[in-house]
Parts: C-alpha cells; sequence; structure tokens
C-alpha cells in the first residue's frame, strides 16, 4: 500500500488531487466565513467596550449553519457540493434561485487540486507532504481574503509563522532556526517602517498591520537574506497590476498588497538565493 501511494506514482497523483479539490472545498468555507465571524466578533466587542446593548445573534461559524445560498437561504445538496464537479453541473447557478455562482469557488479547488497534485508527487505520503499542504491551504486562503476583503485574519498569519518557525527545526528546511527567528522579526520590521514613514511623510495609512504579521511569516520560511527578492518582487508586481487596473478602470483604488506579499514569499523560497547570485554576477562580483 505504501508503494502505491509513494512519491511520483499515477495513484499518489489521482489520490493528491481529489484530496486537494475536498480540501479546497472547505477552504472556500474559511475565505467566506472566517471574515464574517471576525467582522460579527469585532461588533460584539466594540458594544461590550462601549458599554451598549448588543443584539444576540445566532451562532455563526466554519460548522454552523449547514451550507446554503447567501441569496435565497436554500440548503445545499449534497450533490450540488461536489467539488470541481457541481459548479460545472449547476452551470455556476444555485439551483433554487438562479443566482450567479462566483467562479472563485471553483479556481479555489482548482489551484488547491493542483497544489496538492503537485505536493503529492514530488513527496508521496510524508511529513513533507503534510507541511507543504498545510502551508499551501493557508496560502491560499489568505491570498483570496485580502483579494476579497483587504484583510489578513492573525489566525492564518500566525498560523502560518509558526508552521514556519517549527519547519526549520528540520533538516529539510533551507534556513536554521536562528535564521528563522531572526527573518521573521527583520521581516516584520521592514515594512513595520515603511508604514511610520509613509504615515508620517502623508498623514495617511499605506499598508495594514497584516501585512507586516505575513512578511515576518513568509521571512521566517526564507531567512533574511532573500527578503530584498521577496519584497523587490511583490512591490513591482503590484505596482505592474495597479497600473493596470487604472488604466482598464480609469479611477485610482488601493489594492491589497498580501497577494503580491505571497508571490514574492513563493519566489524567494524556491529561486531566491538564485536571483540573489544572478544579480550580484551581472553587478561582477564573485561568489
Amino acid at each position: 500500500m505504501t508503494e502505491l501511494f509513494a512519491a511520483h506514482t499515477t495513484a499518489m497523483l489521482l489520490l493528491s488531487v481529489v484530496l486537494g479539490a475536498v480540501i479546497g472545498s472547505f477552504l472556500n468555507v474559511v475565505i467566506h466565513r472566517l471574515p464574517i465571524q471576525l467582522q460579527r466578533q469585532w461588533q460584539q466587542e466594540c458594544a461590550e467596550a462601549n458599554g451598549t446593548p448588543h443584539a444576540q445573534m445566532e451562532p455563526f461559524n466554519l460548522a454552523f449553519p449547514a451550507s446554503h445560498c447567501p441569496t435565497c437561504q436554500s440548503a445545499i445538496a449534497w450533490y450540488d457540493n461536489i467539488p470541481l464537479l457541481s459548479f460545472l453541473f449547476l452551470k455556476a447557478r444555485c439551483r433554487h434561485c438562479k443566482t450567479p455562482i462566483s467562479i472563485s469557488y471553483w479556481l479555489v479547488e482548482i489551484v488547491t487540486a493542483v497544489s496538492f497534485g503537485f505536493i503529492g508527487w514530488q513527496y508521496g505520503i510524508s511529513l513533507p507532504a503534510l507541511f507543504y499542504s498545510a502551508v499551501a491551504g493557508l496560502l491560499i486562503c489568505l491570498f483570496v481574503i485580502d483579494l476579497h476583503h483587504k484583510l489578513l485574519p492573525d489566525v492564518l498569519n500566525y498560523s502560518l509563522l509558526w508552521l514556519g518557525l517549527l519547519w526549520s527545526l528540520s533538516d529539510q528546511s533551507p534556513v536554521t532556526p536562528e535564521q528563522s527567528i531572526v527573518g521573521a522579526v527583520i521581516g516584520y520590521l521592514a515594512l513595520w517602517s515603511v508604514y511610520w514613514i509613509f504615515k508620517l511623510l502623508t498623514k495617511k495609512e499605506g499598508m495594514g498591520y497584516g501585512d507586516f504579521k505575513l512578511l515576518a511569516a513568509l521571512t521566517a520560511f526564507t531567512g533574511a537574506t532573500v527578503l530584498p527578492v521577496t519584497v523587490l518582487a511583490a512591490s513591482l508586481c503590484g505596482a505592474v497590476i495597479g497600473v493596470i487596473y487604472i488604466k482598464l478602470s480609469g479611477r485610482a483604488q488601493p489594492i491589497p498588497f498580501g497577494p503580491f506579499l505571497i508571490g514574492g514569499g513563493l519566489i524567494s523560497y524556491f529561486w531566491g538565493h538564485q536571483l540573489l547570485y544572478a544579480y550580484w554576477s551581472w553587478l561582477g562580483g564573485t561568489s
């Protein structure tokens, strides 16, 4: 059985893709419900702090209420909730009220399925596969939530940070525990400093604290050495996308920085040192 689901086997690839699609369906629940859950929590905390009465609300979390259409409130049957397939069978519309279903749900399932398929193909059933799958799930949630709500929940950022610090204890990590801790601190302070310099100069807030925490978590995986690659890649991509958006929409609007930080962090993790070496060689330096 172990050999059947080892790395580089067709069975392992298929199992990983199916599992990824199922996990992707759950990630959609997190992406949709966690911001609402946090908003309700903040409203309740503000009411308690101000001493004002707050209406009792129905329980709302990742498990309750059951899956339903947000428009007509109709319960979603199991056969309308099959990962990847139900979206196609329903033609991207609610079975009951025909409200269009955002393609974002389907894309999350596809990206998760592909990510898990790649991880399973590379690592089989192993601790690294479990680790990378958890990281992939957190990054997908952070990416989409920030894209939709301009919000990077602490519970996800801190989970990613702890995974990075714990992974540095593994002999498969590219950084030592000391480099991981220092990287997290420097990553946080880097954007924290930019935030305050920008605010002092313009009296405006250029980014949120969630961006600091996300960069700290990402740099816990990569170390501080490739931090310039992460920030530069994220900034360049953000600038290009921002200019394109302004040209197409005709108006300037703040865009979330988290998705670009995630892209820059992935580039740094897999190719950061090669890019730094190539840049250094281009300047005429030696290794």
